[in-house]
């Protein structure tokens, strides 16, 4: 998949990519399809008993604008005691939408963010690196995002800081810490020290 965002031929889509946990034992995948900036996605992520989070299941269907911006992510999350829906939308004003599992609906700017991002997840980082088309030249951007928090479901501002290295390698700085990531030529993670590789 070495086909650029803004190329007119995605031989390779749509596609399924698959993250293996580093440490913990998870897995993330997702089918991926792409129409210029234009995506959507439905995956799943798994997860085994950790010493701080119990085993749970999260799945969920994201779509974005024609610039890539988040417009919608919708996310169930199953624990062995209960399953919970999460909604979250972004409108004509850029204000988000969130439904949280109990019934309660916010509208929030969240700093003016763009992108969703989902801890526990290399998928979601590429959001805002295929928005912006950072994968595909040197510079450092610093932005407000929307952080979701599994398996609780708390969503919260955030923000993350990319530097691209140019030659795809991404250095992140992130709510999980600071690593230095590898994106392929579509602005997909490839490998995030600490947290998955793509397999």
């Amino acid at each position: 998949m070495s086909a650029a965002p803004n190329d007119e031929h995605h031989d390779n889509w749509p596609a399924i990519l698959t993250w293996r946990g580093h440490n913990d034992r998870r897995m993330e995948s997702v089918r991926v399809q792409l129409s210029g900036s234009r995506l959507k996605a439905y995956g799943r992520i798994v997860s085994a008993a950790t010493d701080t989070a119990p085993a749970f299941s999260a799945s969920y269907d994201l779509v974005t604008d024609e610039s890539g911006a988040t417009k919608r992510l919708s996310m169930t999350v199953t624990l062995a005691e209960r399953e919970r829906q999460l909604s979250i939308a972004r409108d004509e004003e850029n204000m988000w939408l969130v439904q949280t599992p109990a019934g309660q609906i916010s509208r929030l700017a969240y700093d003016g963010a763009l992108d969703v991002d989902v801890v526990f997840s290399p998928f979601f980082n590429a959001l805002p690196i295929r928005r912006t088309a950072l994968h595909q030249r040197k510079d450092t951007l610093i932005l407000p995002i929307v952080y979701v928090w599994l398996p609780d479901m708390e969503v919260k501002p955030a923000t993350l800081s990319y530097t691209s290295l140019g030659d795809g390698n991404i250095d992140l700085s992130s709510p999980l810490g600071d690593t230095r990531i590898t994106v392929d030529g579509d602005g997909f993670i490839q490998d995030y020290p600490g947290l998955a590789e793509r397999i």
